[in-house]
């Protein structure tokens, strides 16, 4: 059963009604035909008026549905011959930041990235996608066994953040956040990043400094979450529309101020509808950003991305 969004209520009614009309009809009631055409093409056309006109806040909700494609479901589709490699080799392996070897379209890659789990069993096991410090430093490993073999670097992120506990804290959760972001900067081999999801503070940021950064039509790509800047500023979680709004955290305004480098587009209704579209959508726009950066000299290839986050935010004088 399809998971509806609170501004999305006026279609979901509709789609109720085309339900029940569609069971009708498989009873043998042929008269209701020409009002399921109807009624299907308004519910096609309010669903496309809908996303055309989101607002921030409405894109975060969009950004954090649970049926958007994890990151499991990008490999099966994406990658062939996938192993997954664990453990940060000093501690623990984390489940909420997977990655490994594996072929995509013809070409041997490392890929990793957060994993929010389904389900609440899978939720708790992938602690909902925020990372701790052996996270950040199996992510650190598996960059530097990439650059020792020369294979491209391909991460997905989606996450709220890195895990804040104590114990992640008492293990150096900020060092290794650093430490990963200093890795994305420095290994001399192409790095290409798609926000998928959410993205938020340097939970995110230690996965996407790279040469391209992607970033799906509906996602979301920020400093802080929308309800933490609210309770900051305002101490009041109603805030958090006003918030969205004052973060710029749409690929249409992160595109602008030239954060990211490509906007993806997703299927009509987001990727939670048609995760299949979604997924082909984001692999052939990872293919041209990978073939754009082939053939680069190591050197070049570090420089450029090292300019490219200098250069966000510089103002000439």
């Amino acid at each position: 059963m399809r998971s509806y969004l609170e501004f999305e209520k006026p279609l979901a009614e509709l789609e109720a009604k085309i339900a029940e009309l569609k069971q009708l009809a498989a009873d043998g009631n042929a008269d209701m035909a020409d009002e399921l055409t109807r009624l299907e093409n308004k519910a096609a056309q309010q669903l496309q008026s809908t996303y055309a006109k989101l607002s921030a806040w409405q894109k975060t909700q969009v950004a954090r549905h649970q049926e958007r494609p994890h990151f499991a479901e990008y490999v099966a589709g994406l990658i062939q011959d996938y192993t997954p490699l664990c453990g940060d080799r000093a501690f623990a392996d984390d489940a909420a930041i997977q990655g490994g070897l594996g072929r995509f379209r013809g070409r041997a890659v490392m890929v990793m990235g957060h994993e929010k789990g389904r389900g609440t069993e899978g939720r708790v096991k992938h602690n909902f996608g925020m990372a701790k410090p052996e996270g950040y430093r199996k992510a650190i490993r598996l960059m530097r066994l990439a650059e020792r073999f020369r294979l491209p670097v391909i991460t997905l992120v989606d996450t709220s953040g890195a895990y804040p506990g104590v114990a992640a804290e008492e293990r150096g959760q900020a060092e290794a956040i650093a430490r990963a972001i200093d890795c994305c900067l420095d290994i001399r081999v192409p790095l290409v990043a798609a926000i998928v999801g959410e993205g938020g503070s340097g939970g995110a940021v230690a996965l996407a400094a790279a040469n391209k950064v992607l970033m799906f039509e509906h996602a979301v790509y920020s400093v802080i979450s929308p309800e933490g800047c609210a309770a900051i500023l305002w101490n009041a979680g109603d805030k958090a529309q006003d918030a969205a709004e004052a973060l710029k955290l749409t690929a249409a305004d992160l595109h602008k101020l030239k954060v990211v480098d490509e906007i993806v587009p997703e299927p009509v209704g987001g990727a939670h509808r048609d995760p299949n579209g979604a997924i082909k959508s984001l692999g052939d726009a990872l293919e041209i950003q990978l073939r754009g950066l082939q053939g680069q000299e190591p050197g070049a290839l570090r420089e450029a991305r090292r300019r490219k986050f200098l250069d966000i935010g510089s103002v000439g004088l």
